[in-house]
């Protein structure tokens, strides 16, 4: 009876013990925090250069018989990656907006595309499918050139607990 009694005990002990050590499993520690991979971070921020050169471009000839007008729209980089500079023309009025495009992991797109009026175009970019999202809209109303925007985006980064 004092034989199994010691040998109980020795087995008890042993398997009370702290797992991985010394049986050569691999265990896994609770307390390490979970890594999060951000795709949006292999995007530099900053760009090294700046083209002078318009990025997306939409041009349409005004009607008017006199002089030779443009309804036009222009998308220029920024020293910061995702920001551009949009400048407007619709025969003698011109102005400037902002584009802040979504840093989803892949670099900006943006596109311009004709709108359903006459003289407007949609911007947008292109996500990481390749699918058009359209952002702003450019038009004219009466001989007022305005632009609106149609939709917000957003990218946010979750972080899942794991039981």
């Amino acid at each position: 009876m004092r034989l199994i009694l010691i040998a109980l005990s020795c087995s008890l002990v042993a398997g009370c013990g702290e797992p991985g050590k010394g049986s050569g499993a691999s265990a896994t520690d609770s307390t390490q925090t979970p890594v999060v991979v951000n795709a949006a971070s292999n995007i530099p921020l900053y760009r090294d250069t700046v083209s002078k050169k318009a990025v997306a471009e939409y041009r349409v000839k005004t009607d008017n018989p006199l002089n030779d007008w443009y309804f036009s729209v222009r998308l220029f980089e920024t020293k910061k990656t995702f920001h551009y500079v949009i400048k407007l023309q619709f025969e003698e009025v011109s102005g400037t907006d902002t584009l802040k495009l979504p840093n989803f992991g892949t670099p900006p797109q943006p596109e311009i595309r004709k709108g359903p009026e006459q003289f407007s175009c949609i911007i947008g970019f292109l996500d990481k499918d390749k699918v058009f999202r359209e952002y702003k809209k450019v038009y004219v109303v009466g001989d007022r050139l305005k632009i609106t925007a149609l939709k917000h985006y957003a990218v946010a980064t979750y972080q899942e607990d794991k039981p």
